[in-house]
């Protein structure tokens, strides 16, 4: 070993390794340690203290651990007298975090275990950009982070983050969007530097965006598609609608707040229907023909109260005929007859008259429907087609399943301000779309995440090119994802939380990836927050939040999650280098 080699391994050396429990290990501090800082070489290094990394020597492998901790341990060694006040020395409690094999590449966790007698280092600037070192030398690197205690800038390796489930969690204001805007702007510019014909076609990013901050021109990408939504005007975007995404049944149910008993399946039943007379050809002449079986029973009905209730649904789906501007109703030449029970049509009871039936209105009537080609519409339409069946054959009561087709047609104006039904083209006119929430109601602030989210995921199980990907980013994730919330049924919020929790539990096979961000991460599903492989925890000071994020992130050490209620407001920081980037 040359002389400068000794003279370094004597400067940085710290002391030797005194215990080892587990991966807790115990260093004694040589007494010339004990300074704040160690002159080497013309520079100043800063001693080891608790927060940062030391080296500890075993053989062709250097241990790399954080010292949690520090302690005085009496010295009884030169003790000349035994009733004399023994010194301290100085011990360090360090915790295992890694090791760098012979090649000089660093890994996390634990392969090797010290020996007592260990000699520990301190680290050098080269071994420490070793350790930060996260990209291997053909990745691609995102520079958006700074070691906190060195203050060496780290780069992010593409592949192991963006293809990973990601939380970001702090407090309002302590720069959460500004993270999620930088780290995906990054994401874009490098992947389109690398390949932009590639990126644009493999990859996807989908943004819901509750505030409305990432819907600017300049962020994320220029080259971005944003649906500027609104539930309070018909000037806004609109989503194209697809038949899958909102002839599901749990979707339905759930727009309809169906009850359990009665009107899910009621609901089940009309879905069945509309799947079984299709869009097809012979789909509209199928209908028809339903419709004229209906009003032959009705019109031959001996129940003068039902009869007029299954006309009025009638009158819900058949269109309206006017002569000289006036409406035409539906039942213009029927007359009841009270004697008899039964109704006059064309001048003849029609009852022991059948054949006249198909001379009245109503039936003629039937020859001018067609499809609305309106997914909402038209399955209202079938829902009352199916609601006169099942009160023809006595099979469910219509004061019972009509508030649920009422709740449905009710929700449709919303639907139809923020959905185009008659497109079902694709939601991503370019590869990176930004959903602008901020102008739409609570409601369906709740509900577009979850229809969107649906489609979008079973589209990406479709797809046969297995090397595609598709991002999906939650911002203010606790609006969406909360499992406390109280403003909802219990069956609508289960079903949003299984929805969600199923694509961040199985999409990662599928290619698809979720990012949450939050200010309350206690309010989140534990099933989605535990499931992420890659955390950027920001200021947080709520007990529960806390707790919540050291259940969550398995690998957090007891000095950085104490740390995390004093970390500072990175929202001012960030947004000015965002702003010089841009």
């Amino acid at each position: 070993m040359t002389d400068a080699r000794l003279q370094q391994e004597a400067v940085l050396r710290v002391g030797e390794v005194t215990e080892v429990t587990g991966r807790k290990i115990s260093v004694t501090v040589d007494k010339d340690k004990n300074l704040s800082e160690l002159f080497f070489d013309g520079d100043l290094i800063r001693n080891v203290a608790v927060g940062s990394y030391i080296d500890i020597r075993k053989g062709f492998f250097s241990l790399i651990g954080k010292v949690d901790g520090e302690y005085a341990r009496p010295d009884t060694t030169y003790l000349a007298e035994a009733s004399k006040v023994p010194n301290s020395k100085r011990s360090l409690s360090i915790t295992l975090v890694g090791y760098v094999d012979r090649s000089g590449t660093f890994y996390g966790g634990t392969k090797e275990l010290p020996l007592v007698g260990n000699e520990a280092y301190l680290l050098t600037s080269a071994k420490v950009h070793q350790i930060h070192n996260l990209v291997s030398k053909d990745a691609i690197p995102l520079n958006v982070a700074v070691s906190d205690y060195e203050g060496f800038e780290i780069s992010l390796p593409v592949d192991g983050l963006m293809n990973s489930h990601i939380a970001i969690f702090g407090n309002t204001g302590s720069g959460k969007s500004n993270t999620v805007a930088l780290l995906y702007q990054s994401y874009i510019e490098a992947m389109r530097k690398r390949n932009q014909a590639l990126f644009d076609q493999r990859v996807r990013i989908l943004f819901f965006d509750f505030n409305g901050e990432y819907s600017r021109e300049n962020c994320l990408t220029p080259d971005k598609t944003v649906y500027n939504l609104s539930t309070r005007h018909d000037e806004g975007d609109k989503v194209p609608l697809s038949e899958a995404g909102f002839l599901d049944f749990e979707t339905l149910a759930i727009l309809s707040d169906a009850t359990e008993k009665t009107q899910r399946p009621f609901i089940r039943r009309a879905l069945n229907l509309a799947n079984r007379i299709g869009q097809g050809e012979d789909s509209r002449g199928h209908l028809q023909n339903m419709l004229r079986m209906q009003i032959t029973q009705i019109l031959q009905m001996a129940d003068k109260e039902r009869a007029f209730l299954l006309i009025d649904y009638m009158r819900q789906i058949l269109p309206e005929r006017e002569e000289e501007g006036v409406d035409v109703p539906l039942e213009s030449d029927l007359v009841w007859h009270n004697v008899t029970a039964q109704f006059i049509g064309a001048g003849v009871y029609l009852t022991s008259n059948p054949n006249a039936i198909p001379n009245t209105e109503i039936y003629q009537r039937v020859e001018g429907y067609d499809f609305a080609h309106d997914i909402i519409i038209d399955f209202i339409s079938i829902c009352y087609v199916q609601l006169i069946w099942d009160v023809l054959n006595n099979r469910a009561q219509n004061e019972h399943i009509a508030p649920a087709i009422n709740k449905l047609k009710s929700k449709q104006n919303d639907i139809r301000k923020v959905f185009d039904p008659q497109n079902t083209g694709d939601v991503f006119a370019s590869n990176v779309v930004v959903m602008n929430l901020h102008d739409v109601n609570i409601e369906m602030k709740k509900t577009l995440p979850l229809l969107i989210s649906k489609r979008v995921y079973q589209e990406q199980k479709d797809r046969a090119d297995t090397e595609t990907a598709l991002s999906i980013v939650i911002d203010e994730a606790h609006n969406i994802l909360s499992y406390e919330s109280s403003r909802e049924a219990e069956s609508w919020k289960d079903y949003r939380l299984e929805t969600f929790e199923e694509i961040i539990k199985e999409g990662r096979k599928f290619g698809v990836f979720v990012t949450v961000s939050s200010q309350r991460p206690s309010d989140i599903s534990q099933t989605i927050t535990s499931q992420a492989h890659n955390y950027f925890i920001h200021r947080l000071i709520n007990h529960r939040d806390l707790q919540s994020i050291a259940t969550a992130v398995s690998y957090i050490d007891k000095i950085t999650e104490e740390s995390i209620p004093t970390l500072r407001c990175l929202s001012k920081q960030l947004s000015a280098d965002f702003m010089r980037r841009l």
